[in-house]
This record gives C-alpha cells, sequence and structure tokens, in this order.
C-alpha cells in the first residue's frame, strides 16, 4: 500500500480509505471483518459523516460499537468525519452553532476524544466563512479537531473559507472515477471548440487548484458509472473500457477493482481513494490496485475507452 505524509500535516495516510457509509445494518463481526480486511491490506485511514446511517451518528456509533478501540489502538489510525447535512430539510447549515453540535456528536458516537479531519461535507450556500473560522479555531484549541478539510468544494468556494480561516485546508473530497471525470477532462480538452468535457464547470481547474494549494484531493464513489446509477465494471454499457480493464488486470494480476483505483492512484496530484463497499474482498482487491504501475499510455488507454479523450 503506498502512503504518503499528507500536506498540512503529520499524518502518515494510505492513498486508498475505506468509507464507511454502509455499516449501519451490519453486526459487529461484519463491521470487524470489514475493517480487518481494511487493515491487513494497509489502510488504517477511515471515512465518516454525521448523516450516514438511518439516523444522525448511527454509522459512527455502529464503529465504535464494534470494534472498541483503546485509546493506543485509536493512535493507530486516522479517523476523518464530515459535517454540514441537514437531513431534516435537507438543507446545508455551516453555522458555529451547528458545526460545533455535529462534532460533539460524532466525538460521542465514536467514543474519542478528538476527530484527526473534519470536512465540510457539500457547500452550504448560506455560509458565513467568519462563523465557519470561529467554530474551527474553537474546535482546534479543545484539541476536538486536528485538521480541517471540505468536501464537493470548487476553487473559489476553497478560497472564500481559507481568507477567513487560520487553519489550512488539508483535503477535498470530490466524485471520481475513470467514468466520471469531469475534472480531469476538462483540463486535457482545454482551449477545444465542441466536446462537451470542454466547457469549464464549477470554476474550472479545481484538480490544479488542489495541487498548487496542497490540499489531498480524496476520490469518492470510484467505482460509479456516474452519480448513484450503478457502477461500470462488468457494465454493457462500458464494454471498451471493461475489455482494456480486463486486459489489465490480467497482465498485473489484479482485479478490475484493483485496476479501476490504480487509475486514481496513478495520478501524480497523489489522491487518495475512498471505497465505499461493505465486502471485505473488494477491500482486499481494490487495495492491490494502490501500486499497480501503470504505463502512462495504459493510463490514456483507459482515459480514452471512457470516451473522455479527443484525438
Amino acid at each position: 500500500m503506498k502512503q504518503f505524509t499528507m500536506p498540512h500535516t503529520q499524518i502518515t495516510a494510505p492513498n486508498v480509505v475505506l468509507g464507511l457509509m454502509r455499516i449501519a445494518e451490519k453486526s459487529d463481526e461484519e463491521i470487524r471483518t470489514l475493517v480487518r480486511a481494511a487493515r491487513e491490506a494497509g489502510i488504517d485511514f477511515f471515512d465518516h459523516a454525521d448523516i450516514y446511517g438511518d439516523t444522525t451518528h448511527r454509522c459512527e456509533e455502529r464503529f465504535a460499537e464494534a470494534m472498541q478501540l483503546t485509546s493506543s489502538e485509536r493512535e493507530q489510525v486516522t479517523i476523518q468525519s464530515k459535517a454540514g447535512i441537514v437531513t431534516d430539510g435537507p438543507y446545508y447549515d455551516y453555522s458555529y452553532d451547528h458545526l460545533i453540535r455535529s462534532v460533539e456528536g460524532s466525538l460521542r458516537a465514536l467514543g474519542t476524544d478528538y476527530l484527526d479531519i473534519l470536512l465540510l461535507h457539500r457547500p452550504d450556500a448560506l455560509v458565513e466563512p467568519e462563523e465557519v473560522a470561529r467554530a474551527f479555531d474553537e474546535l482546534q484549541a479543545a484539541g476536538k479537531v486536528k485538521h480541517f478539510g471540505v468536501s464537493n468544494h470548487t476553487p473559489r468556494q476553497i478560497e472564500l473559507l481559507q481568507k477567513h480561516l487560520d487553519q489550512p485546508i488539508v483535503a477535498n473530497q470530490l466524485q471520481l472515477s475513470i467514468t466520471h471525470s469531469t475534472f480531469i477532462a476538462q483540463g486535457v480538452s482545454a482551449n477545444m471548440q465542441g466536446p462537451d468535457q470542454a466547457i469549464v464547470r464549477d470554476g474550472g481547474g479545481i484538480l490544479d487548484f488542489c495541487r498548487l494549494h496542497d490540499i489531498t484531493v480524496q476520490a469518492w464513489s470510484p467505482f460509479q458509472a456516474r452519480f448513484f446509477d450503478g457502477v461500470f465494471l462488468g457494465h454493457p454499457e462500458f464494454a471498451e473500457l471493461n475489455a482494456v480493464i480486463d486486459r489489465l488486470a490480467a497482465k498485473y494480476d489484479v482485479t478490475p477493482e484493483g485496476i479501476a483505483t490504480t487509475w486514481i492512484t496513478r495520478h501524480p496530484a497523489q489522491m487518495q481513494v475512498v471505497l465505499g463497499t461493505t465486502t471485505p474482498q473488494r477491500v482486499s482487491d481494490s487495495a492491490a490496485g494502490s501500486e499497480v504501475p501503470l504505463t502512462r499510455a495504459e493510463w490514456y488507454e483507459l482515459f480514452r475507452a471512457a470516451g473522455w479523450l479527443v484525438p
């Protein structure tokens, strides 16, 4: 498993993360087996959010109930959670009160004194950056959150927050897969007339922005075809892509999940892949792609087979 030091932190992080949004109905033993598979594969970084589960903080609670981490075990892992989405609306809330309340709830649910990283989950149109800054200052001063980041944010939204923050933004969690790679395709298609991916969205340049500012991109839904409409692996709609994936999987002696993972980890931006599976074998298979040495030609062949590369 490839590891790196996350910029602006002292966290030694794997380039594959285990997301735990689907464990609410799993038994303690199923959760332990899933986490054990992740740890054996070199994954010691766990991604949560206050809204994961059928009730607020439920998946965080189930993780804590199943794992019963001792203080020394807690120090061996990185725990990240998110705040900002209110499911009752639904709507978004980055107010001081909501952020403090959410973090306190996550700490209780997880049975821990601190979060290694807190992410703002989705942009709040009514954000008051000064309130976010006050919440971050208080949480950091109390030792309750060590580092801060965002999810699904544009360059300008990050700059607006950063103008008021004393803490650096260390991560931006964005949807990314071979078939959902618009923010990579935009750069490749720059100054081309006609291709849809040449259209600038979300202010453009989010990947370059994150690289310039040492913000780690965390890729969620790495196997999703588009936006929660099924995986592309083995799907007949992506026959050409899957043929390339299968050939490369055979060449490198990994599964298709491993190739889908390495397509992201091969990128020099040093991104993390956030897995959402609850199948231990799929975790192991995906993690095996962490160090596959895809060539530049192979990376672009996958990109082209997904329909992104314009001659």
